[in-house]
This record gives structure tokens, C-alpha cells and sequence, in this order.
């Protein structure tokens, strides 16, 4: 039994028994990350007793780590002090984030326990589209003069720090706003005091703006292993940082989102269990149809080829192995393509260099595969005619599968589509035709059928 199981044992027993102080003191010692997993296997009405024990700060980061839905259900139950409470603990872009996701009457009632202040706040981050750098940013940082020193920056950090969702990295302002350094907390502590800011500030500023992608300001992290990146808008002036944790739950929107598009499913938000029967079957039926549609072309090129197979049936037995084949191999290409679209190892302008690369591993690994399917088919049939037919097939379209996984992910990038709706189920379905086409082709040419 893990540690999470022994939690909700203890949450659960510690209830049942009604030792409500105990219950208090326990909670608090419960990772706040660890609370969705507790409150989703409790009643309702026990959900919002266990929630009231936690203190103000607590409950603001427990509140976070909910799902909209329990978000939504909170917010319906408790009262105006307490959705209060939240507001004044909780950073201003994980306001935004459930905001954005909650129904009018609710986000009418959120807004009305929030200060005036912070209204403002998320009315202004929520005018930024979603999906850029300005929908995901905090506007809780620390900002310093640059006239200012280093005793003084202490004073600053230690007086507003604690409502800033980081203190490691300092911005450095000029009168109107404008960012013109970075400063790191490292740095800070080994300065003398009695130092100017604008003497140790680093100036060389990794920054974002406003309207960037956030998948590209993901990318900005991994690149400068930076905990913090600012954000500023056209006219330089700093507005908000995104932090490392709130990159991280992109990184995983967009690999999650990239899974399904490679799946053939439509992007969902929702988990597994709470997206309904109907909403999965309308997110996978589409491209399914498309795919079974697209399917049909292969049947009807097969149908030209009737008299080769009636003369030969035995052609239709490598038919299956010839078509998984060329997918599996057009799937490990595209996969691989994509995710070094992704992590920028490759780009488009190496359109070439790639189907160069492919071209030659295609060559070894159909040679390869040709060999052994040649030996096999000696071996069960005796027959060099169909073996030479087969292999030639198996060499041209595990090659055209290749060629092609490199290919329609990087025209998909070139025309700014996303790469991942070129994945596997795509391909497969143009390498089936090709392959139905060259094998019976060939089979006419080199068996006289």
C-alpha cells in the first residue's frame, strides 16, 4: 500500500471517528498536491468539512491542484469569507485558470469576493488569447530600481516577497516600466551591501512577449534552464513572468494533445473517466471516418487487380504483412520526426538533409527485412519468382514509408499546421495504397499474370 492509500485510510478513519483536531492537525502535514486523490474518494459533504479544517494558505494551494469540476462544486458550498480567503492566498494566474473554466454565476461570485485590486488583475490577464504568453503569466514578481542598493533590494524582498510567486529572480525597472535587467537572489547575497543594483544586474535578458506561443516560450526554459522568463509587452515595458511550474503543465498539455492528435483522436481537456460515452466516441469518430473513407481507395485499386489474383491467390497471403510493414516503418519515421520538430533538433528548412538520412536507413533496414522475408518465403513456398516480387515490393514501400514519415511532418510545420496530425494513422493509409499498386505491378511484370 502506498503512501497516498495510507493517507486517505487515515482521512476516512480520522472521520468516521469524529476526531476532528486530530483530523486538523493530519491534514496539514498532507502534501498539497496530494489532496485530489484524498477528496475524490470522500462524500461531498465530507469533501467540504475536510476542506474548511485547512488554514488560508493551504486551502488557497489545495484549491489549485483540484480539477474544475471539484473547483466549481467548492465554490457552489462555500461561503463568501471563505471564497474571500482563496482569493487573497491564491496567485493571480491560477485565478485565471480556473476562472476561464468556470460558468457565469460562479465567476460572477468569485469576482465579487476578490479585491478590487485583483479584479483588475485578472480582467487584464484574461484579454490575452489563449495560448500565449500573456494568458499564462503572473503578474507577482519582484521589481527593483536599479539606483537602489543591495541592503535596500533586501528590505524590498523580504516586505512583498512572500505574496511573489518567486523570489530567485529580481527585475530590474527603469522609470517608465521598461525592463533593462535580471538580477538573481545568488547574486544578491555575495554582493556588499552598499553595491548598486545596476552594477551586478545581468542586462543580457532572456525575455517573452505578450502574444508569444507559450509552446514556444516552453521551449525557452529547456533551452536556458530558467526557473522564471519575463514577459513584456511591444513597448518593452515588463508585465507579468511565467514560471518553471506553470511551463511544465504546458509542456504536458502539449504532449498529451500531440498523443491524441497522433492517435487520431480530437484534444480533450477533460480525463479519461469524466469525458462522457458520447463526447469520446465524437472525438475519435471524425478522424475514424475519414480514415475508413480513405481506406476504401485501397480496396477499389485491389479491385482492378481481380484477374492477377484469381490467376494466383497466393499473392493475397503477403498482402497484410507487406501493409504492416510499411506502416511501422512510416510510424517510426514520423515519430521520431515530430518529436525532433518538437524539441527543435529539427527544422524545416532540413527538409532534404532528412529525407537524405531516411533514404539510407530505409535502404539498410528494407535490404534487411528483404533478406529474411526472402529466406522465409524459399523456405514455404519455393518459389524464387514471388520472393524476388515480394522483396521488391517490401524494399519500395518500406522507402516511400519512410520518405514519407519525414516528409508530411515537416510540410504539416512549413504551412503551420501541427506536425502530429501527420502521425501514423495518415501514413499508413497513403503507404496502404502504394503498397497495393507496386505489389501487384510488379507481380503482373515479373510473374506474367
Amino acid at each position: 500500500m502506498d503512501n497516498k492509500e495510507l493517507e486517505l485510510e487515515k482521512v476516512i478513519e480520522l472521520i468516521e471517528s469524529k476526531k476532528i483536531s486530530e483530523l486538523r492537525k493530519f491534514l496539514e502535514n498532507v502534501n498539497s498536491a496530494d489532496f485530489p486523490t484524498i477528496l475524490e474518494n470522500i462524500d461531498d459533504e465530507k469533501i467540504i468539512m475536510v476542506y474548511r479544517l485547512l488554514p488560508k494558505q493551504k486551502a488557497a494551494e489545495v484549491f489549485v491542484e483540484l480539477d474544475h469540476d471539484d473547483q466549481e462544486k467548492l465554490i457552489s458550498c462555500l461561503k463568501d469569507i471563505e471564497i474571500k480567503n482563496v482569493m487573497n492566498e491564491i496567485y493571480m494566474d491560477d485565478a485565471v485558470d480556473f476562472i476561464e473554466e468556470m460558468p457565469a454565476n460562479i465567476v460572477k461570485r468569485i469576482l465579487a469576493n476578490t479585491t478590487k485590486e485583483n479584479r483588475k488583475i485578472i480582467n487584464e490577464l484574461l484579454k490575452y488569447p489563449e495560448d500565449t504568453a500573456g494568458s499564462l503569466m503572473t503578474t507577482e514578481f519582484i521589481d527593483l530600481k536599479g539606483n537602489i542598493n543591495v541592503e535596500k533590494a533586501f528590505e524590498i524582498i523580504k516586505k512583498s516577497g512572500i505574496q511573489k510567486e518567486t523570489v530567485y529572480n529580481c527585475y530590474v525597472l527603469s522609470k517608465d516600466r521598461k525592463l533593462i535587467g535580471v538580477i538573481d537572489i545568488k547574486d544578491l547575497l555575495i554582493a556588499e551591501k552598499t553595491t548598486l543594483i545596476k552594477d551586478i544586474m545581468d542586462t543580457n535578458i532572456i525575455k517573452a512577449y505578450t502574444l508569444e506561443d507559450q509552446e514556444e516560450v516552453t521551449k525557452m526554459f529547456e533551452k536556458y534552464d530558467a526557473v522564471a522568463i519575463p514577459v513584456v509587452d511591444k513597448e518593452e515595458r515588463l508585465v507579468g513572468i511565467i514560471t518553471i511550474d506553470d511551463a511544465v503543465d504546458v509542456m504536458k498539455e502539449e504532449v498529451l494533445e500531440d498523443f491524441e492528435k497522433m492517435a487520431a483522436i480530437s484534444p480533450t481537456d477533460e480525463s479519461y473517466f469524466k469525458t462522457s460515452v458520447f463526447e469520446h466516441a465524437k472525438k475519435r469518430i471524425v478522424w475514424l471516418l475519414i480514415l475508413m473513407l480513405s481506406a476504401a481507395i485501397t480496396g477499389t485499386v485491389m479491385a482492378k487487380f481481380e484477374t492477377s489474383i484469381a490467376v494466383m491467390p497466393v499473392l493475397v497471403v503477403f498482402i497484410p504483412m507487406l501493409m504492416d510493414t510499411g506502416g511501422n516503418a512510416g510510424s517510426q519515421s514520423s515519430t521520431l520526426i515530430i518529436r525532433g520538430l518538437a524539441m527543435d533538433e529539427i527544422n524545416t528548412k532540413d527538409i532534404f538533409k532528412t529525407m537524405w538520412k531516411e533514404l539510407r536507413v530505409s535502404l539498410l533496414v528494407g535490404i534487411v527485412l528483404g533478406l529474411v522475408n526472402g529466406i522465409r518465403i524459399m523456405i514455404q513456398y519455393q518459389s524464387f519468382e514471388i520472393a524476388v516480387t515480394v522483396n521488391i515490393t517490401l524494399i519500395g514501400v518500406v522507402i516511400m514509408a519512410k520518405l514519407l514519415g519525414c516528409i508530411l511532418p515537416i510540410l504539416a510545420k512549413k504551412i503551420k499546421l501541427d506536425p502530429a496530425i501527420m502521425a501514423a494513422p495518415l501514413i499508413t493509409t497513403i503507404v496502404d495504397t502504394f503498397c497495393v499498386l507496386l505489389y501487384f505491378s510488379l507481380s503482373q511484370l515479373i510473374l506474367n499474370i
